[in-house]
């Protein structure tokens, strides 16, 4: 079986070549927008450098693929949009049998989430594209809320604007393995909520964080105006803060309280807890 991995230079989808080159029955084709030195990948990985503006390139890197482990573009959601489109055309173009896509718990035309909006539009794209699709739908990713989390360990606050609402974070491995093994079976037509186990407020979060790196962290709720005006104050790009408070006002509408066990039931394994990440990475 030869499968294709996009992103593969980020942190998700080098996991996810890392994983499928340990299968003697698996060829893995690396996909990433610039050429990366030898040692980047394992051995027996084939590298093709196809950006996601680059339609040509991105049909070239899929020809004779059987199954595409598609992870998101970043930046602005307009370009994303763009970019995934481009990989869909490639994907029927192509006639690849089999798409695993990452997409996101909260995938709803309905929230004020930007980046919700871009993954239900991806999904539909896909299956209107007619080729037989998996979906992960990962939960809030453990190592991308660490950053907020490491502040609050220097200040003894986590300053957020998240209300009562409650996450299941999810460890970045464990999204990896469940992309993993969808990209080994066979099509399932349908999404699988990749979640952690347990979904908490903002304040279990701190006191989880407390409890793991021995040191007092508590949960200040910011107001959305507050918390906009502050981190404009530290000079973050414009996009990425319309990005962050639109998620944060999709976490204070509940829209990863989720907890499932599809993780389970794909990778054979218990999800890692919050808690077990941190105090491993203290």
């Amino acid at each position: 079986m030869r499968i294709a991995v996009t992103g593969a230079a980020g942190s998700l989808g080098g996991r996810v070549v890392r994983l499928l080159a340990g299968r003697a029955d698996v060829d893995v084709v690396a996909m990433t927008r610039r050429r990366l030195p030898a040692e980047a990948f394992p051995q027996q990985v084939e590298v093709a450098v196809a950006d996601y503006a680059d339609p040509p390139a991105l049909r070239a890197a899929l020809k004779g693929v059987d199954t595409l482990v598609f992870v998101s573009s970043d930046g602005p959601d307009a370009r994303v949009l763009l970019h995934h489109r481009n990989v869909v055309a490639a994907v029927a173009a192509e006639r690849v049998g089999h798409v695993a896509a990452l997409s996101s718990v909260d995938a709803d035309m309905g929230s004020p989430f930007c980046y919700a909006v871009v993954n239900r539009l991806t999904e539909d794209l896909l299956l209107a594209s007619g080729v037989p699709c998996s979906f992960a739908r990962a939960s809030l990713y453990i190592e991308f809320f660490r950053g907020w989390l490491s502040a609050a360990r220097a200040t003894g606050l986590l300053r957020l604007p998240a209300a009562d609402g409650r996450v299941s974070l999810v460890a970045r491995d464990d999204v990896a393995r469940a992309l993993a093994a969808l990209a080994v079976g066979e099509p399932t037509g349908r999404h699988h909520d990749i979640t952690g186990p347990e979904s908490v407020d903002l304040a279990g979060i701190a006191s989880i964080t407390a409890e793991a790196w021995g040191t007092p962290v508590a949960y200040v709720d910011l107001p959305p105006g507050t918390y906009c005006a502050e981190t404009a104050a530290t000079g973050l790009d414009p996009w990425w803060l319309y990005a962050y408070s639109s998620m944060f006002a999709s976490v204070r509408e509940q829209r990863w309280d989720r907890v499932r066990n599809d993780c389970t039931q794909l990778t054979g394994r218990a999800p890692l807890a919050l808690r077990d990440v941190l105090s491993a990475h203290g």
